[in-house]
Parts: C-alpha cells; sequence; structure tokens
C-alpha cells in the first residue's frame, strides 16, 4: 500500500524536498487586481512585491472545493491513499474545502496543521518519514493531528507595510513602527498569529537577539530538523541567520526555504522565520 503525502502551497517546502519525499502540492490562488495567479506555479513572491508596491490590490485565495476534488483524483492514481495537510483554518477556508471534497473519497485523510509555511511543512515531512515506514494514512493523520502543538513557529518582519495593507495593524501602528525601525515578530500559537518580541537596529542585531530568544528553552526542542525560512531577502540576512543558528550546534539537519506568495502577501521582503518541533509543549 502507498501512501502520499500532499499539502497546500502554503507549507513552503523547497522543490528539493518536494522531489525527495514525493510530495503533491495544491496551489493557492493569488489574485492581483482581479486576475487570479496560482502560487508557485505561474507568480513568484517577487511579482507580489512589484504589484504591491505599485499600488495594485494583491490577496490570496484558498484552493476550493472542485479544485481539491481534481487535485485528489489526480494524485490517487499513483498511489492507494492520501493523506492532505492544510494551513491552519484560522487563516484559511482551505482545511474545510478539503475536508468537503475529501468525503468523495475512502482514502483520503485531511489534516488542520494549525500552522502555516514550513510549520505545516514539518508535519508534511513527518508524514512521508511515516508513510516510508509503511503506516496507514488514517494513522498517519491522527498522528499529525496529535502533533500540530509541538510546533513552533515565528518570523521577524523587517517592514511592517505589508501588514499594514493587509488590515493587520493600523497606519498609526505602522508609523511609529518605522520611525523606531521596530521589527516585529509574529508567533504561531493555538492556529492564529500573535505578536511577539519587538526588535531593532540592523539584521545582525535584530536575528542574534530574535534566534537567542527563540532558541532559549532548548530542553523542550527536539533537535532532528529546523527550518530557516525567508521572503526572497538581502544574501546577508538570510547567511547570517544560517550560521548563527548552526554556531548553536543542536539541530541534526538545518534546511533552508523560500516562503510563497502567501507569507510574502502579508509580511513582505526581507522576512525571516525559525520553525522547529518540540518534544513536549513550553
Amino acid at each position: 500500500m502507498k501512501v502520499r503525502m500532499t499539502a497546500d502551497s502554503t507549507c513552503d517546502l523547497s522543490p528539493e524536498l518536494l522531489r525527495k519525499y514525493d510530495i503533491g502540492i495544491a496551489p493557492l490562488s493569488v489574485i492581483i487586481d482581479g486576475k487570479v495567479y496560482h502560487d508557485g506555479v505561474d507568480v513568484t513572491p517577487r511579482d507580489i512585491f512589484r504589484a504591491s508596491d505599485a499600488g495594485k490590490s494583491v490577496r490570496t485565495a484558498a484552493v476550493n472545493t472542485y479544485e481539491y476534488r481534481e487535485f485528489f483524483t489526480e494524485q490517487l492514481k499513483t498511489c492507494d491513499q492520501l493523506v492532505h495537510v492544510c494551513i491552519s483554518s484560522e487563516f484559511s477556508t482551505c482545511y474545510n474545502d478539503a475536508t468537503e471534497a475529501a468525503r468523495q473519497f475512502e482514502n483520503v485523510y485531511v489534516v488542520d496543521s494549525r500552522n502555516l509555511s514550513t510549520g505545516s511543512g514539518l508535519l508534511v515531512l513527518e508524514g512521508s518519514e511515516l508513510a516510508a515506514k509503511g503506516t496507514a494514512g488514517q494513522e498517519i493523520a491522527e498522528t499529525l493531528t496529535g502533533r500540530t502543538g509541538l510546533v513552533d513557529a515565528s518570523f521577524v518582519v523587517h517592514t511592517i507595510d505589508y501588514l499594514r495593507r493587509g488590515g493587520r495593524c493600523s497606519g498609526l501602528e505602522a508609523l511609529g513602527a518605522k520611525m523606531l525601525h521596530i521589527r516585529p515578530c509574529i508567533v504561531v500559537r493555538d492556529g492564529k498569529m500573535h505578536p511577539g518580541e519587538k526588535y531593532r537596529g540592523r539584521y545582525e542585531h535584530y536575528l542574534k537577539h530574535y534566534i537567542a530568544d527563540t532558541l532559549a528553552e532548548d530542553s523542550t526542542i527536539d533537535f532532528n530538523r529546523v527550518f530557516i525560512t525567508h521572503s526572497p531577502s538581502e544574501e546577508g540576512l538570510v547567511r547570517f541567520a544560517i550560521d548563527t543558528v548552526k554556531s548553536y550546534g543542536l539541530f541534526r539537519e538545518v534546511l533552508e526555504t523560500m516562503a510563497g506568495c502567501t507569507v510574502c502577501t502579508h509580511c513582505g521582503p526581507d522576512t525571516l522565520g525559525i520553525l522547529f518541533m518540540r518534544k513536549e509543549k513550553k
């Protein structure tokens, strides 16, 4: 019996990881001034930035029930069961739409990741490893659902402009943040985004403190892998973050991935996150 993992494009796994683990991707829609594109297919984060900076309307839309049904049907041509991981149901209707589509099948299991980006991707990879061991689809889905609360996901945002455009902060807050050079941290907890620490200064300064804060409670961290996930960014920023995380000597696998259009639409350029699993909740 072959079980395949699939996920929304919001999982932000690299093409190399998708090939390695044979993961199928259902792309969300990106709508720019009324024209529909598909995340990672015919639109990129840099396209998002150019359009947004030009004053165009940019928004994302969930994979709908019909699209999921077509996607599941195509994926099942080469496997026996599917386990599909969705972006948190608090952020999108993807989970509800995928669940509705899965009712047409007896061998499709849908997981609400309660997360986004490689916070979801971590669960997808764990599911792939379980599938490789011969675990059945329903058991994989139940295991992943039980582990959603162990994902530690956070991002530091370089500019607050994109959060303002998306209605996630007021114009006054954005003005104050720009004047004070504040780099806000966003933490994903209980399926929702919450404000974290606020950092200031150049990337060498704020990333050093962000990483130290994030990895401070290392007694509960699962050291198997960590993702450093970022939007299109200054090369030095990403290199500095990778080198700093590696200098701790904690993780067996340090993976770099580029954030997709969904994260980039709301967070903008030079956003960077550290994402990993914990053995138990903090």
